[in-house]
C-alpha cells in the first residue's frame, strides 16, 4: 500500500479544516488535507460573525473572499408580531471587527479550500478516512478515494476539522448527545425579488413565529435570499404534502414572510435538516486535536458554528505549531477550556432564545444602550471577553436582567 509522509494531517476542507492548515503550513510545516465530498458542496451557516474574521484574517484568506462580492453583514435584526430589535455591530461593546459577511457556503468554501491550495497545501476531495492507528503522537490512517484506492499518511499530529463527519469521535467513541432539545429545520434559497420591499440587506433577520419556532431571513448579494424555518417536531408536524407545499404554507403563515415570499421562485426543492446538536467528550488526545464542529455543534440561531470552526482552528493551529517545536502544550487549560468558553456562552444564549428570555430583553420597551452594546458583542461572536458581563456571568444575566425588565415594565404599566 502506498504509503505518504506529513507533518500535519488535516480532515476536512471546510472553513476551520482550511484555516488551522493555513496557519500551519505558514510556520513552515507540511500539511495535507483529506475530504470526504466533492467541492463546491452545498452546507447550511450562510451568515458569519464578525469574530472569525480574525481567523480568516491570520489565516490570509480575506482578500480572497472579498474578491468573491459576498454581501457584507453589518449587524443582526429580530422581529416580533411588528417589534423589531435591531443590533448593529459598529455599536458593540467589545473593540474589534464590525462587519462580515453573508455567503452561499459551497462558493464560501471552495475559496477558501482554493486558496489554501494556492498556498501549497494539497487537498484531497472525495477521500474518506476509514481507520486511524496511533502511537504517541505520530499516527498512521487509511485512506480510500471514490475510485476504491487505499493508501496510507503517516503525520505527526492530525487536526480533525471533519464538521458534521466527526471522524475522530465516531472512530474513537468519543461521541456523546447533547443537551439541546432535538430541532428540525426546513429552508429553500429563494430569488428574493421582493426585497425592496423589505429592510436593508446587510443583516440577518431572525424572526419570532412561535414560542420556539423561529425563521431566518439571510440575503445575498446574487439577489437570492436564504429562507429557514427553525422548531421542534410539533411544529413541523403541522404540515403536510410534499417539503415544497410544506415550506410554501410555512411562508403563507408568517405575516412576516407571507407577501414577500408569495409564489417566489425556489432556487432548489426545499431541505430538511435535524438532530444537529452534537459534542464529544474531549477534544484533544495525544496525536490529535478536534475543531469546529466537530467539537460541538449548537444551533443555528446566532450563527455560531462558523465562528467555532475558524476560532477553534486559530487556536488549535497555534498550538500544534509549539508541539511540534518540542512544547509541553497543556491542552486542557490553553484549548480545551477557552474552546468550552466560547461553546459555553453561545450554548446560554441558544437555551435563553428558546426559552423566551431574550424575547423580553429584545423588544423590550425601554433598553438600556449599554447592556444592547454588551449584548451585541456577544452576537457578533466576542464570547471570550471577560469584561463583558454577559459573557462572564453569561449563565445568570440573561435571566437576571429579563426579570429585571419583566418589573420594570410591570410597574410602568400598573402607574399608567
Amino acid at each position: 500500500m502506498q504509503t505518504e509522509k506529513v507533518d500535519v494531517l488535516v480532515i476536512g476542507a471546510g472553513p476551520s479544516g482550511t484555516v488551522a492548515a493555513s496557519i500551519i503550513n505558514k510556520a513552515g510545516y507540511s500539511v495535507k488535507i483529506v475530504e470526504k465530498l466533492k467541492f463546491p458542496r452545498f452546507v447550511i451557516g450562510e451568515s458569519l460573525l464578525p469574530r472569525c474574521m480574525d481567523a480568516l484574517t491570520e489565516a490570509g484568506f480575506v482578500d480572497a473572499i472579498s474578491a468573491k462580492g459576498f454581501q457584507q453583514k453589518s449587524g443582526a435584526k429580530f422581529v416580533k408580531q411588528g417589534k423589531i430589535c435591531d443590533f448593529t455591530f459598529a455599536e458593540q461593546f467589545t473593540p474589534g471587527w464590525q462587519w462580515t459577511w453573508q455567503v452561499t457556503r459551497a462558493d464560501f468554501d471552495k475559496t477558501l479550500a482554493d486558496t489554501v491550495e494556492q498556498m501549497g497545501v494539497p487537498v484531497e476531495y472525495e477521500t474518506t478516512v476509514t481507520n486511524i492507528v496511533f502511537n504517541g503522537s505520530d499516527s498512521t490512517t487509511t485512506v480510500e478515494d471514490i475510485h476504491g484506492n487505499r493508501k496510507q499518511i503517516e503525520a505527526r499530529f492530525i487536526v480533525d476539522g471533519s464538521g458534521y463527519g466527526r471522524v475522530i469521535p465516531k472512530l474513537f467513541n468519543l461521541e456523546k448527545e447533547s443537551v439541546l432539545q432535538p430541532r428540525k429545520a426546513l429552508f429553500a434559497h429563494t430569488n428574493d425579488v421582493r426585497r425592496s420591499m423589505a429592510d436593508e440587506p446587510n443583516r440577518i433577520t431572525a424572526v419570532v413565529h412561535d414560542k420556539g419556532v423561529w425563521i431566518w431571513i439571510i440575503p445575498f448579494s446574487t439577489g437570492v435570499t436564504s429562507v429557514g424555518f427553525v422548531g421542534d417536531h410539533t411544529f413541523h408536524d403541522k404540515f403536510t404534502g410534499s417539503q415544497e407545499e410544506m415550506f410554501r404554507a410555512m411562508l403563507a403563515s408568517e405575516p412576516y414572510t407571507a407577501e414577500r415570499f408569495k409564489d417566489v421562485e425556489l432556487v432548489f426543492e426545499p431541505r430538511k435538516l435535524e438532530a444537529w446538536s452534537a459534542t464529544t467528550d474531549k477534544f484533544y488526545g495525544e496525536g490529535f486535536v478536534l475543531t469546529g464542529n466537530v467539537t460541538e455543534f449548537l444551533d443555528p440561531i446566532f450563527s455560531s458554528g462558523v465562528t467555532l470552526a475558524t476560532v477553534s482552528a486559530q487556536t488549535a493551529a497555534k498550538l500544534v505549531i509549539r508541539k511540534l517545536q518540542g512544547e509541553n502544550i497543556d491542552w486542557e487549560k490553553e484549548y480545551m477550556e477557552p474552546t468550552m468558553q466560547g461553546v459555553n456562552v453561545f450554548r446560554s444564549y441558544v437555551m435563553a432564545w428558546y426559552e423566551g428570555t431574550l424575547d423580553t430583553i429584545f423588544f423590550s420597551n425601554n433598553p438600556d444602550p449599554l447592556v444592547k452594546a454588551q449584548i451585541c458583542s456577544v452576537l457578533a461572536g466576542y464570547v471570550w471577553d471577560q469584561s463583558n458581563p454577559y459573557v462572564q456571568l453569561h449563565a445568570t444575566e440573561l435571566k437576571r436582567l429579563a426579570r429585571k425588565i419583566e418589573l420594570t415594565e410591570k410597574l410602568n404599566a400598573g402607574s399608567n
